[in-house]
């Protein structure tokens, strides 16, 4: 593709991706998926008006970044540290039985070779994209219910927190352990330094941020250096401890959350991310989705795909819920809740397809599972809280 061409097709992508996606958001279902659909329609999969490039893979890239950046800067980490053992069990059990269950699915589906061999890590690379959480809807659904600053609602709220970092977590891992020559001492022990490292130049970032949050409040000087700060984070994980860039803007964005003018930095990256890296990335992935390989096993793979994922949150979150004293019912409102996926999913399966470890054909199965879960959790939740008293 020449560079004037690139205009064209961003051009068309994003009005293509904000018209659908407002569409969508009329149809109750999320933006994200109808950026994700007209990725779809422009790209090779209907129309070809639009093609992958270079440079819309560069912005894509920047795009993800970005999001990842902005998770981080929207998480509470008082409220993650002071969270209960409840909500930090109900997340680990509630990433655990999730990667278990997507990687016995594939190697079900597509046979068992070994530990340590390429097939193996895809397997276990669609174990990881089910580990996450988009709770974005189940809080919407909520709030709507009168139960968000319920018992429950925080649990959920907790836990997905929680989730969202130990989702990252296993994502460097695997990611790491893929690597040829590498071992999973070796991969601890990147992960482990790179925490070390995230938190020595944190702490002193942190209070650079602090000082000129405090003298130079809603300027925009500000903003510009936190994301000079992401980039530079997402360099430095991948360069120099060999972890995905998008944990390095994660933990940028932890970094920040704290500052008094934190909302005002992510309302000014969110500008942008809104306006054209965001769209570039959703519909990025319908550019990369196929279905020309859409044969009846793969049918079967994303139908078990959905299920699994489904399944697998619900019996490891309401498990773990019902075995640290909730009641039967409390415990589905917890598994349910934790059943939504959205852009963290995307997110995962982009890396995958970026590093090698999953075919463009499971964007798909993955797209299908976030339009099923937004569409299944607030029905089920309304479902489940129907005659319970408001809380709010």
């Amino acid at each position: 593709m020449d560079r004037i061409s690139f205009f064209r097709d961003l051009a068309i992508i994003i009005v293509s991706a904000k018209l659908i996606g407002l569409l969508a958001q009329k149809l109750k279902a999320p933006q994200v998926v109808g950026e994700i659909v007209a990725g779809l329609i422009v790209g090779p999969c209907c129309f070809g008006i639009v093609g992958q490039s270079d440079y819309l893979s560069l912005i894509a890239e920047i795009g993800v970044v970005m999001l990842m950046f902005s998770a981080g800067l929207e998480t509470n980490f008082r409220d993650l540290m002071k969270t209960g053992p409840k909500a930090l069990i109900t997340a680990c059990v509630g990433v655990f039985v999730p990667l278990i269950g997507g990687t016995l699915l594939y190697l079900t589906f597509y046979g068992y070779d070994g530990i340590g061999t390429e097939h193996f890590f895809k397997a276990l690379f669609i174990g990881t994209i089910m580990t996450a959480t988009s709770v974005g809807i189940t809080v919407q659904t909520l709030k709507e219910l009168g139960h968000l600053k319920g018992e429950i609602g925080t649990l959920i709220m907790s836990s997905a927190i929680i989730d969202d970092v130990l989702g990252i977590v296993v994502l460097t891992f695997v990611i790491g352990l893929r690597s040829p020559g590498t071992s999973a001492v070796s991969v601890i022990i990147k992960v482990l330094l790179f925490l070390l490292a995230s938190v020595g130049f944190g702490f002193i970032t942190y209070h650079i941020f602090k000082w000129l949050d405090k003298h130079h409040p809603h300027q925009r000087r500000v903003p510009i250096l936190s994301l000079a700060l992401c980039m530079f984070f997402a360099f430095a994980a991948e360069k120099f401890f060999g972890i995905a860039d998008i944990t390095g803007a994660y933990v940028a964005g932890l970094i920040l959350c704290n500052l008094k003018d934190s909302d005002y930095i992510a309302r000014k990256v969110d500008i942008n991310s809104y306006m054209i890296f965001g769209p570039v990335f959703f519909a990025s992935i319908g550019l990369k989705t196929t279905f020309s390989g859409f044969d009846r096993e793969l049918v079967l793979f994303s139908a078990g795909f959905v299920v699994v994922a489904l399944l697998t949150k619900v019996v490891g979150c309401g498990l773990a819920a019902r075995l640290l004293g909730e009641k039967t019912r409390d415990s589905l409102k917890v598994g349910v809740g934790m059943m939504t996926r959205g852009e963290v999913a995307l997110i995962v399966a982009q890396k995958g397809l970026s590093v090698g470890m999953l075919d463009a054909k499971y964007f798909a199965s993955v797209i299908v599972l976030i339009i099923v879960s937004s569409i299944s959790v607030p029905i089920i939740l309304k479902v489940l809280y129907k005659g319970d008293p408001m809380v709010q």
